[in-house]
């Protein structure tokens, strides 16, 4: 079958409280990011818990970096990174060529998201995502996930779309979390039961990496 997937758009790091500042360092001075975007508080009226994302452009793909703000109680970030360590990948997003197609193909195979598909505009256009539950069963605030969204498409006449964040999106995805831990949904992404019987592996095309 032809490809689902068009590239990486970001990857997601979760990092241990008081080392985003070292880590945007990092990733614009030694590697040549940009810092694209920095949003200190994403749910700044919530007295529980919230967190940090800074988002740094590398023109074909983006890192976004994320630090917990613990109040009542554990940033669900905080939880991660205790859990894997710091600056460890919490999820990466994969820029698709047609979403809703995707997503009805995945659920074919057995595959759910972790919730409704996040619609907003970036300046540029309509961005749609979903979010995924975790690879492996288990807590959602520990569990890595993966991402999908479909990004406008562009015309010669238009400026590249840069790798965009915003605080909707990341208080998006911070609330599905949050309603899958008071849910208690601890199921994984993919069912794997819907895998046909005998599945062989297919011959490796030559020059295909």
């Amino acid at each position: 079958m032809s490809s689902m997937l068009k590239k990486v758009d970001h990857i997601a790091y979760a990092c241990e409280k008081g080392t985003i500042e070292k880590w945007t360092w990092f990733h614009t001075e030694v590697e040549g990011g940009t810092l694209i975007n920095r949003i200190d508080d994403v749910r700044p009226d919530d007295p529980e818990s919230s967190m940090k994302i800074w988002c740094i452009d590398f023109g074909e793909f983006g890192v976004a970096l994320i630090e917990g703000i613990d109040r009542s109680q554990l940033s669900q970030v905080t939880r991660f990174v205790n859990k894997h360590g710091d600056h460890t990948v919490q999820h990466v997003a994969y820029d698709t060529h047609d979403l809703e197609k995707f997503q009805t193909h995945m659920k074919s195979k057995g595959g759910s998201p972790r919730g409704e598909t996040l619609v907003r505009h970036d300046g540029f256009g309509i961005l749609k995502q979903m979010f995924a539950r975790g690879y492996a069963e288990g807590d959602a605030a520990e569990a890595s996930f993966p991402e999908y969204v479909q990004r406008p498409e562009v015309t010669e006449s238009d400026e590249e779309v840069a790798i965009t964040f915003a605080g909707e999106t990341g208080k998006g995805f911070y609330d599905q979390i949050e309603a899958a831990m008071a849910a208690e949904d601890e199921a994984p992404f993919f069912d794997f039961s819907a895998m046909p019987a005998g599945w062989e592996v297919p011959e490796a095309t030559p020059n295909a990496c």
